[in-house]
């Protein structure tokens, strides 16, 4: 994979997640190459919430998946799409069982905003973090 420039305001990104095995070390990666000029805890956090959110894409819902970054002057947005329209998340809740359905729970603490947007055979789940 070569490595993507730096990501600048108003910018906006894709990566395809792979079908059946995740690979979120290499989604991080490219995220945060995409945002290496930023304050490393916001970095940091952007990452999070895409490890979190993309985490979720493989175990709740089918493929095709991918991560949109899109960065703003004041906050970067996280988008994740997947192709199961009728499963929207529920904060601090998992069909997964009691000790799960905490990732979202830290995605609204680290986001300003999250939220979903179903479209034609998929959802979309955001989360915006303030840089």
């Amino acid at each position: 994979m070569d490595t993507p420039e730096v990501l600048s305001a108003s910018a906006r990104t894709l990566h395809t997640l792979p079908e059946d095995e995740p690979d979120l070390a290499s989604m991080r990666a490219w995220a945060g190459a995409l945002l290496e000029d930023l304050n490393e805890d916001v970095r940091l956090d952007v990452l999070l919430v895409c490890t979190e959110l993309a985490s979720n894409a493989y175990e709740h819902a089918d493929a095709p998946r991918s991560v949109r970054v899109q960065r703003h002057t004041d906050f970067v947005r996280v988008e994740v799409d997947d192709h199961t329209p009728a499963e929207l998340p529920r904060l601090g809740e998992s069909r997964l069982g009691d000790s799960r359905g905490r990732g979202l729970i830290l995605v609204a603490q680290l986001s300003r905003s999250w939220g979903t947007r179903e479209f034609t055979g998929g959802k979309t789940i955001w989360a915006e973090i303030d840089v």
